[in-house]
């Protein structure tokens, strides 16, 4: 949260408590948010012991011990990929009410939005850089600048998805000079797509053959696919991947779901890539953190409106007076409220009753 967001809480007559030091990693000093009017606190223990706990992703495994009955967890919770967490949500009996599953009217994702805009910009950022050749001959890029040069050919990127995520990746290669093929199912959006890039990329249906056929002549491939709440599709299969050239890269934006190359595994920020049949694997699971500045204040843009309706009313009044906030209900009473996430891991679904 940034010191405006805190400022906008304690206005509203809350009490916030902000952990010693969490912003530095965005370059927010602990100062910055007494002015805001927040208390600093030692420790992740009292910031936990608060009724409503906003946090940017999903516990931990060490801070399982904080949860307890009838506390708002507001925070990315990614559940479908994550059974053992869904498993301590329900055991513990949170509130766990998931940013990725709020949903507007028109079906707009408007907490996914601001991460699937910066992980989509930052993909092709991220894939240029490991396409470069480097001294380690194994652990190669082909050696690709994405843009070309006058008189050599562009790279060629493949997005698989033309959501919020697809279509910011796909608008920063075309900005770098490279060449854009994207996938996606919905035949209006890639026709949107064709308008809003006048015509620059090529679009594609997407299904087995032209994903196939577009991943092996890509230098870089970025998965971008979201199914609201459930666990990624493998789109991308491992005999895919072994027919790409050797130094082509792989960007899974959707690893928080699951990941939708059948060869991804999650990784960090502290060891990102991995290699699979000559193809080098970018697979972070909170991509948005290694640009924490931006990511921070985007986020808190747009979860804001939504986290003061949870605090000013409490989380039932909330579900009952909006629809968006009651979507993003994930865990209640220990019940599993959320289809998807049941169905991904085989545990009874319980419709949210208030």
């Amino acid at each position: 949260m940034t010191p405006a967001g805190v400022r906008a809480f304690t206005h509203h007559g809350h009490r916030v408590l902000v952990q010693k030091n969490a912003g530095v990693g965005s370059g927010i000093l602990d100062t910055e948010y007494v002015r805001a009017g927040a208390e600093m606190v030692e420790g992740p223990s009292p910031v936990w012991a608060a009724d409503m706990v906003i946090k940017v992703k999903e516990p931990l495994s060490e801070e399982f011990e904080f949860l307890r009955p009838n506390q708002v967890l507001f925070t990315y919770l990614h559940l479908a990929a994550e059974k053992r967490l869904t498993e301590v949500l329900m055991e513990k009996k949170v509130t766990g009410i998931a940013y990725e599953t709020i949903q507007e009217a028109d079906n707009s994702l408007p907490l996914l939005r601001p991460m699937s805009e910066v992980a989509g910009r930052m993909a092709v950022q991220v894939g240029a850089f490991y396409l470069q050749s480097s001294w380690d001959a194994s652990t190669s890029g082909k050696g690709i600048l994405l843009g070309g040069a006058p008189g050599v050919m562009p790279g060629h990127v493949v997005v698989i998805g033309g959501g919020v995520a697809g279509t910011n990746a796909a608008g920063v290669a075309l900005g770098m000079g490279a060449m854009v093929t994207i996938l996606d199912l919905d035949v209006r959006r890639l026709e949107y797509l064709e308008h809003i890039f006048k015509g620059r990329l090529i679009t594609l249906m997407s299904n087995h053959d032209t994903i196939e056929s577009s991943c092996i002549k890509a230098d870089l491939v970025i998965g971008a696919v979201l199914v609201p709440g459930a666990k990624a599709p493998k789109l991308v299969s491992r005999q895919t991947i072994a027919k790409m050239s050797a130094g082509s890269v792989v960007v899974d934006i959707a690893v928080d779901q699951g990941g939708c190359v059948e060869t991804c595994r999650p990784t960090s920020h502290e060891k990102p890539t991995f290699i699979t049949d000559g193809v080098i694997h970018y697979c972070v699971t909170n991509m948005p953190g290694a640009v924490s500045h931006t990511s921070t204040y985007s986020l808190t843009n747009a979860t804001l409106k939504y986290g003061l309706q949870i605090a000013d009313r409490g989380p039932e009044k909330a579900a009952l007076e909006s629809k968006p906030i009651r979507l993003g209900f994930n865990t209640y009473q220990g019940k599993l409220v959320y289809e998807q996430v049941a169905s991904a891991h085989g545990i009874a679904y319980t419709p949210l009753h208030l």
